[in-house]
């Protein structure tokens, strides 16, 4: 019978060892270090080695998609080379795009209508979007004196005619008279002196200033009610052409003026406008001003309606230019006459490039150049740059860029064509920051 022994495992850097000890008889020869674990050990380590190697993996992917979540999502635009002149190719129905500009609807025949004489108003018969046509009365002042005063004046004015009456009677009498007397003289000497036929003459002379003055206070008496009906009639508020109320001024009881005069007073009473002369005003840059011409076709975008264009030709270049802010004012007619153009809506107006005109004609070959929307261009570090997307990546590209017209800048060096533009979703954009583009989302 083997003498007993004891057995001690032991975990070393070199694996799992076991210690034999036989205690009887001591023999050291029967000692012996196992290096081969259980089973049951080697099973527990295999399980423990798989399980840290999927959650290394499990965390590497969460690591990885919550990056690409964290992504921002960023809007972008393709850079596409324009034509000559800057028109974009292919910048949709109706023609390419030469120049952007951004503007207001306006009415060429506006008026804010006063009242001639100051005075309280005593009734308003329009509101705004009443149709008026010219010499409407729209609005009366408080006139009792001034119809008055017209009374007076048509009174003073019968009063003179009489008198003319009376005077003209007397000059025509004297003037018999006088023939009569001069008649007598000159057959019968003896019967009436040279003396009386000097007066006869004399009263004649006479009678006839007298009837003079009569016919000039006619004359007086005849203007000044003109005057009053001249005043009366300023009590009267007409419309001055035919068109369209666009707001009032004042309301019944309120005093007006011709000017405003502060306090109570008002000017206008209301403000009105012939909507078939309605125009978009537009600021263009004056770099793209050779660009413009007289009749040039373009498309008008209202900001109330941007799924909704209407065609317009450029009906004046305002031949100044505004030296602060550098730039030309070009008025464009409304060719596509619609209700929902009202004045003061904002504009944005694209001139049409004509493969004819002279602007195109004179442009010189170079580089292409390309339209992007003014948000994509950056200053940064004293030069302009655009941000593009390359793999999901940002990059850097330096470009040189011209001035805003029309929220676009036009692009004349740094860009190829294709590229993938950033115009934004992203405030400090980074080279190397992943991002995402709105297709990507989708």
């Amino acid at each position: 019978m083997s003498p007993p022994s004891i057995r001690i495992w032991r975990t070393g850097a070199f694996g799992v060892y076991s210690l034999a000890v036989t205690t009887p008889t001591h023999d050291l020869s029967r000692l012996r270090i196992d290096r081969d674990p259980p089973p049951a050990v080697r099973r527990a380590f295999g399980r423990n080695l798989a399980l840290s190697g999927v959650v290394v993996l499990l965390a590497g992917g969460f690591l990885f998609f919550g990056r690409l979540r964290s992504a921002p999502t960023v809007q972008t635009v393709v850079a596409a080379p324009v034509g000559p002149g800057g028109s974009s190719a292919g910048a949709g129905a109706g023609g390419a795009t030469a120049v952007t500009a951004n503007g207001y609807v306006v009415a060429r025949t506006r008026a804010a209508v006063a009242a001639k004489v100051p005075g309280r108003l005593a009734s308003l018969t329009v509101d705004g979007g009443s149709v008026v046509r010219r010499g409407e009365v729209i609005a009366r002042l408080e006139n009792a004196d001034y119809q008055a005063a017209v009374a007076e004046a048509r009174a003073n004015l019968e009063s003179a005619r009489a008198s003319l009456v009376e005077a003209e009677t007397e000059r025509d009498q004297a003037a018999r008279e006088s023939r009569r007397t001069q008649q007598i003289h000159d057959d019968r000497p003896e019967l009436v002196s040279a003396q009386e036929a000097e007066i006869a003459r004399s009263r004649t002379a006479q009678a006839e200033a007298r009837a003079r003055s009569a016919r000039a206070r006619v004359d007086a008496a005849a203007a000044s009610l003109r005057f009053a009906e001249a005043t009366l009639e300023n009590t009267y508020i007409r419309a001055p052409f035919s068109g369209t109320v666009l707001r009032k001024e004042a309301e019944v009881g309120e005093v007006v003026a011709p000017s405003v005069g502060g306090g109570l007073t008002r000017g206008a009473v209301v403000t009105m406008a012939d909507l078939t002369t309605l125009e978009v005003e537009v600021d263009v840059n004056e770099a793209y001003i050779a660009r413009i011409e007289h009749d040039q076709p373009a498309r008008i975008t209202l900001d109330a309606y941007p799924d909704t264009s209407f065609r317009g030709a450029v009906r004046q270049v305002v031949p100044t230019a505004d030296r602060q802010r550098a730039t030309v004012q070009v008025k464009v007619g409304i060719v596509d006459r619609d209700p929902r153009i009202l004045p003061e809506m904002g504009a944005r107006v694209d001139f049409i490039a004509r493969p004819d005109s002279t602007a195109a004609a004179g442009a010189p070959a170079g580089p292409p150049r390309f339209r992007l929307p003014a948000s994509a261009v950056r200053e940064s570090g004293g030069r302009t740059v655009v941000w593009l997307v390359r793999e999901g990546k940002l990059e850097r590209r330096e470009v040189t860029a011209g001035p805003v017209s029309g929220d676009f800048r036009e692009i004349s060096r740094g860009l190829s064509g294709g590229e993938l533009v950033v115009t934004g979703g992203v405030e400090s954009p980074a080279t190397g920051m992943r991002v995402k583009t709105q297709a990507d989302q989708r």
